[in-house]
């Protein structure tokens, strides 16, 4: 990966979303942070105490299957474990744990990736509201439609003379 940085958009890439949170794999994270995935592992490992459920997680085997796609597994067979995941919480704390330059910038990064998220998704939410109540003066205007061709039929059915209607007009 060299000395640069990679992008927020990458980042974004990488973020995940597993058990309802947000989360950032410790592969991809290892990668951004420019160390083996098992030297950040054992370094969160005698840090342990510092990732409580709700920052760090090791995935099912099932969760890791579905991502099967996003991983590049070696030759001798890939993983011998399963994957953690790390919520915004805990990408915070490694901070603490992986404590060089590079770790600082890559942490200032990912965290304004996951605060870009966090407003996509807000304004999602916005734009769903509002989709919704456009939905529902359609079903309105849908259904006044409905009644004003209802109405229109019951008089084309009756006799076809000539009625007063309004201001004495003839139809």
């Amino acid at each position: 990966m060299g000395k640069e940085l990679i992008s927020i958009e990458v980042i974004e890439n990488k973020i995940f979303i597993i058990r309802d949170k947000k989360v950032m794999l410790d592969r991809d994270l290892s990668n951004l942070y420019g160390v083996p995935t098992k030297v950040f592992n054992q370094a969160v490992k005698r840090n342990i105490r510092r990732f409580p459920d709700d920052f760090m997680f090791q995935l099912t085997s099932e969760e890791a299957l579905s991502l099967r796609s996003h991983f590049v597994t070696s030759k001798r067979g890939g993983r011998r474990y399963l994957p953690y995941a790390f919520t915004d919480y805990g990408i915070l704390m490694l901070s603490s744990v992986l404590n060089s330059e590079r770790a600082i910038q890559v942490n200032i990064r990912i965290m304004r990736a996951f605060a870009n998220i966090r407003n996509v998704l807000a304004n999602n939410k916005e734009l769903a509201r509002k989709i919704e109540l456009v939905e529902k003066r359609l079903f309105k205007h849908d259904s006044d439609i409905r009644d004003i061709m209802r109405e229109i039929r019951k008089l084309s059915l009756t006799d076809n003379k000539p009625r007063k209607i309004g201001f004495g007009f003839k139809v």
